[in-house]
């Protein structure tokens, strides 16, 4: 069996985002509901960023749906187009900060792409790379800092959840709304590339535009298959939930298991809840209410179906206890026959395992005779503010984002990318960038300028044009069942002071069912007791910022 470098896993990685249903979370400061007034409630709101899709470019292979399916490219293009007419920069220094999946890059004095990338910007690139296991302690030392301490750019990442984000964002970070809200944003071309999803699941602070957010594909976590092992094992479309038990169970001998889970994913509970079709955190009614999903009988129901599936011995013994690295070593080498990770995980899952296993995302299988439901990512993998300054300033900053936001087609996105042709990629028989050696070490996965901004998402994998229509195929499958929080992009002052303490209880209540540990009948009381001490509290305030919006 080849080997996999931790650098691969990593890679890997970095596709995943918050792909696990539930990420170790930063423990909250204050149990208090905050002080800043972050809600939309009241306020006079900042009309979205137009949209302007470019009109330049590559027209897909494959197309895109106004519903979520994304559009696919079999091939890459041929003929790439300018998206960028001048250098951004004024040859200063910018200072940036973001989240990384990768090891750390050599240094700019000796990173030919960190340099290649200055000099397409126009500008000195002090990086403040911050590792995903560190990210969490890091920003909670930027945040009590001093403001003019701050880095020029920083990206939030969404897959935590940082006390008082949204206070810190409206004190310390620079109000976009007179330089992208409306027409304003036509300045930048690419930014206003991005969709309006994408924006919106981002969401106003005090009814202004703080932040440029990172795009991404409607689905979100998803079950992705060895697809030889499970369709052996009595995979296929139409599946139910005792089809699915019984092809787990058919997979799993010895010590190769059907399920492979993460640490703090629930067992993979955010696949198996959408397959139940229970709300995603929070349902809307019709009236505006806002529900909380744990208290959903199908929520209860996925966790005891999950626990049935325990008790089968079709996951692996160390659910409870395994990275999410270390859970992709056991998924290539065939340990595992499955992981929930993000759906952007798709390029290193086909990328990594050539040759060991064909991957797949797994249709949902139907509970009770309705079609089984997916995960409904948040469109905006997290955001990017910069530090308040002055008019001249806040522009260059934004023309550099710009520059880094270049489509899918373009030279611009080239370079970021994969670095400069000859020394970082060459090309394949399709014409697809493959990395060097160089390419290999050097790239923006350990230089992540993706974190900072990124044009909308596509479907691509080099020199694998039937992964794309695989993909594409499943889309058109899954997204009218796709199943979405009904809070994205509003705010709440309980949730931002309290909701990840809170959350941690329902998680680890479901961690505990389960694994046998703790009794189903303890859920309800858990429900009780979350709603008691600021559940309810959410939902009021969810339910004001929502009317606000709409």
């Amino acid at each position: 069996m080849p080997s996999i470098s931790r650098r691969t896993l990593l890679r890997s990685a970095g596709a995943v985002g918050a792909a696990v249903c539930a990420p170790t979370l930063l423990t909250a400061c204050s149990t208090g509901s905050g002080g800043s007034d972050v809600s939309n409630a009241g306020k006079k709101l900042a009309p979205w960023p137009a949209y302007r899709p470019t009109s330049t470019g590559p027209k897909p292979d494959l197309a895109p749906t106004g519903a979520g399916v994304q559009a696919g490219y079999t091939a890459y293009p041929s003929d790439l187009v300018r998206s960028v007419s001048r250098t951004p920069g004024d040859g200063s220094t910018i200072k940036v900060m973001s989240v990384s999946f990768g090891t750390p890059p050599k240094p700019a004095s000796a990173n030919q792409f960190w340099a290649a990338v200055e000099k397409a910007l126009g500008v000195k690139i002090e990086y403040t790379i911050v590792s995903q296991a560190d990210y969490q302690k890091k920003m909670a030392t930027v945040m009590a800092g001093d403001a003019d301490t701050l880095p020029d750019v920083i990206n939030l990442f969404s897959g935590f959840v940082l006390p008082r984000e949204a206070e810190f964002v409206q004190r310390r970070a620079e109000d976009l709304t007179p330089y992208l809200s409306g027409e304003a944003i036509t300045d930048y071309p690419n930014l206003a590339n991005i969709p309006t999803h994408a924006w919106r699941d981002m969401g106003r602070i005090g009814g202004r535009v703080f932040g440029i957010p990172l795009e991404r594909p409607l689905p979100g976590s998803t079950l992705w298959v060895n697809q030889g092992m499970f369709t052996d094992a009595g995979m296929a479309e139409g599946w139910s939930a005792d089809d699915f038990a019984a092809a787990a169970r058919n997979a799993t001998s010895g010590r190769t298991y059907a399920l492979g889970a993460a640490s703090g994913s629930l067992f993979g509970n955010a696949v198996h809840c959408a397959a139940h079709k229970a709300p995603q955190e929070w349902a809307v009614t019709k009236d505006g209410t806002f529900v909380p999903g744990w208290a959903d009988e199908r929520f209860k129901a996925s966790i005891a179906f999950q626990s049935r599936l325990r008790e089968d011995g079709s996951y692996h013994p160390d659910a409870t206890s395994i990275s999410q690295i270390d859970l992709t070593t056991l998924y290539y080498n065939g340990t595992v026959g499955s992981m929930q990770d993000g759906f952007g995980a798709y390029l290193p899952k086909y990328r990594e395992s050539q040759g060991k296993l064909t991957p797949a995302a797994a249709l949902p299988y139907s509970v009770g005779g309705e079609p089984g439901g997916i995960v409904a990512a948040r469109r905006s993998f997290g955001y990017t503010v910069l530090k308040k300054a002055k008019k001249e300033r806040v522009e260059l900053l934004l023309r550099i984002l710009d520059y880094l936001a270049a489509p899918f087609g373009s030279q611009e996105w080239e370079l970021v990318h994969y670095g400069v042709e000859g020394t970082h990629f060459t090309r394949g028989k399709d014409g697809s960038p493959q990395p060097t050696r160089l390419g290999e070490v050097e790239n923006n996965t350990n230089l992540p300028l993706k974190y900072l901004a990124e044009g909308p998402q596509v479907l691509f994998v080099p020199g694998m044009p039937d992964a794309v229509r695989a993909l594409h195929a499943w889309q058109l499958k899954v997204v009218p069942h796709a199943v979405r929080n009904a809070s994205y992009g509003l705010q709440s002052r309980t949730k931002n002071a309290q909701g990840t303490t809170l959350k941690a209880l329902l998680d680890d209540t479901v961690t505990g069912i389960v694994a046998g540990r703790i009794p189903l009948s303890e859920w309800d009381g858990a429900v009780k007791k979350w709603r008691s001490r600021g559940g309810d509290r959410m939902a009021e305030e969810f339910a004001k910022d929502y009317a606000a919006n709409t």
